[in-house]
């Protein structure tokens, strides 16, 4: 069957790039800051498309919690059949903003394809994973409509994932019924490297908070107090330098993690894949991959002080910064973000006065490796690429998945991707290998007709 799968798939390829290049050329940026018509015209185009293969399908909205009507999704539903399982397959069709042209090879709303791979915003985060649904469903769209497919496909394609899915809990609430399924397959995360699958095996949680440090009541002469007087500015530094000790690890009390992981990540590999600069230590210890995926990262996302073109000799009485750590995946995100305000507190510079605002809580995310769905997803990618398929970690935090495990608590949730160390997501020249593009649609086509068979 994979063989008959993969001949037509090498037919019909070409008409799934070009539905990556048409996707790509709509700049469906879901920050309010840009055009929001330019998203519902992503979701019409969207809803077109799985309507073309026979699908049922609508573009629904739930509001966010603030009341703001949330962003278009497009929800698509094959004939239902009574007794068969069913199957969600989700992506999202925002993205990013393009960022400075400049920085760009070519334009970042126009696909263009160099050495395999295509580039453009979008490309690979998520519009290759609405290409995945497309392709898939095509492959088997004949065996569904003559019943020799006992399976029940929803998709769901949400419209706001780059702005943190504001909308996301309360639109499974709303159309709790129209989603219900027996597998959810998120098709919006990486492969380990380009040529080799990968199942998400864990992701890591997020949490934030703005701390806000004040030594005096307001801006002084640096002259004639500096001395006995600190600075907002150093006593922030200070405070931040307590977040890693000398060799780089988190010396947050109280975050966990584990030091090993399932791959082994060459050094020169990630030097080369992160762009560290030469003579730059790599801060941690334990399995590189799991410095990334099962250990705790805590990073300074952002910095309120006065700037070097507006400096003077002043001491700055008050200095704010916003700090992001990554959770270790299945650990409690409010007992995370209760040590990192318990740290702060204790490591108080100078006696400084200092704020905390706490900010976003994100779960993380750990598979159920030894479920149904996860041999049947390693089985499919495996045969799809030729190579075993292996778990990999993903540092970043994709929250949602835990709303999905909350609304649905009988569905197996599987996470997989056709990202890679290369594809440069959210920066410039974002790229999709289209040789793991061509075995993705033919990995879940697989996956849809093992699916198929566990009524």
């Amino acid at each position: 069957m994979i063989e008959t799968l993969r001949n037509q798939l090498e037919e019909q390829f070409p008409g799934f790039v070009q539905e990556l290049v048409d996707i790509v050329g709509i700049p469906s940026v879901s920050s309010p800051s840009f055009d929001q018509e330019v998203v519902q015209r992503s979701a019409e185009h969207v809803q077109q498309r799985f309507a073309s293969l026979g699908l049922e399908t609508k573009i629904l909205r739930a509001d966010r919690d603030n009341g703001e009507p949330g962003a278009p999704a497009v929800i698509a539903k094959t004939p239902h059949i009574e007794g068969a399982p069913t199957v969600l397959l989700y992506a999202h069709h925002d993205v990013q903003p393009g960022g400075d042209p400049a920085k760009w090879t070519t334009p970042p709303f126009e696909a263009h394809i160099r050495d395999g791979r295509l580039y453009g915003r979008g490309s690979s985060d998520d519009g290759a994973g609405i290409v995945v649904h497309i392709g898939s469903l095509t492959l088997l769209k004949d065996k569904m409509e003559n019943g020799q497919l006992p399976l029940n496909v929803i998709v769901f394609i949400e419209g706001e994932e780059e702005i943190g899915s504001p909308s996301f809990n309360n639109f499974l609430t709303k159309y709790h019924d129209q989603l219900e399924a027996d597998y959810i397959v998120v098709t919006d995360s990486d492969n380990w490297k380009p040529g080799q699958p990968a199942l998400t095996s864990s992701l890591r949680g997020v949490i934030d908070a703005k701390v806000t440090v004040r030594t005096v009541d307001h801006a002084l002469h640096s002259g004639m107090w500096g001395g006995p007087v600190i600075d907002s500015i150093t006593a922030a530094a200070h405070l931040i330098s307590t977040f890693h000790d000398e060799n780089g690890e988190v010396a947050i009390e109280g975050l966990g993690g584990t030091k090993t992981a399932d791959v082994d990540y060459p050094e020169a590999d990630f030097r080369a894949e992160t762009g560290l600069l030469d003579g730059v230590q790599i801060a941690g210890s334990g399995d590189l991959a799991s410095r990334m995926w099962t250990q705790p990262a805590v990073s300074i996302i952002g910095f309120d002080a006065t700037s070097v073109a507006h400096a003077s000799n002043t001491i700055w009485p008050e200095t704010s910064f916003k700090v992001s750590c990554r959770t270790v995946p299945g650990t409690d995100g409010a007992k995370a973000m209760q040590a990192l305000v318990d740290h702060i507190e204790k490591h108080r510079p100078f006696g400084a006065v200092v704020e905390i605002e706490e900010g976003e809580i994100g779960p993380s995310y750990q598979a159920d490796l030894g479920s149904d769905a996860a041999r049947i997803a390693h089985e499919a990618l495996s045969a799809a690429w030729g190579v075993e398929s292996v778990n990999i970690g993903v540092g970043g935090s994709i929250p949602f998945i835990s709303d999905f495990q909350a609304q649905f608590p009988g569905a197996q949730v599987i996470v997989t991707g056709v990202e890679d160390p290369l594809t440069n997501a959210h920066s410039e020249d974002e790229s999709q290998d289209l040789g793991d593009l061509k075995n993705a649609i033919l990995a879940e086509a697989q996956m849809l007709l093992k699916f198929s068979e566990q009524a």
